[in-house]
């Protein structure tokens, strides 16, 4: 082999091997070490708060059948212990979530209390 040649091919295999070493450093660079610091505690219940007041549609079924009027709502919510009451005419769009201390006046399209649910 020639001296020229010989370079070359010393400079390729240094050229090479520092690419080697680049890439080996960069890698290492992206890594982390594993965190040392313990998992924050998962958050406590307060087993004082008081749960929601139940509503009791047991309570207010007299009123199916009766003509509706926004004067008895604060009446059937009070006797059946719901903290919120929800009026459903027909044809109205209503959430699916499920709440117990929610009182639901379902109506017929002539005004009449169909049904009285919790919910």
């Amino acid at each position: 082999m020639m001296p020229g040649n010989r370079l070359r091919a010393a400079t390729r295999r240094y050229a090479t091997m520092l690419g080697g070493i680049f890439a080996v450093t960069l890698l290492a660079g992206c890594s982390s070490a594993p965190d040392s610091t313990a998992a924050p505690k998962p958050p406590t219940v307060d087993q004082t708060t008081p749960v929601s007041q139940a509503c009791d549609a047991n309570a207010v079924q007299y009123a199916i059948g009766a003509p509706f009027d926004e004067a008895d709502v604060a009446t059937l919510e009070e006797q059946s212990g719901a903290r919120q009451v929800r009026v459903l005419r027909p044809g109205t769009a209503a959430t699916m979530d499920y709440r117990d201390d929610r009182l639901n006046i379902h109506l017929e399209s002539n005004g009449m209390i169909e049904a009285l649910r919790c919910g």
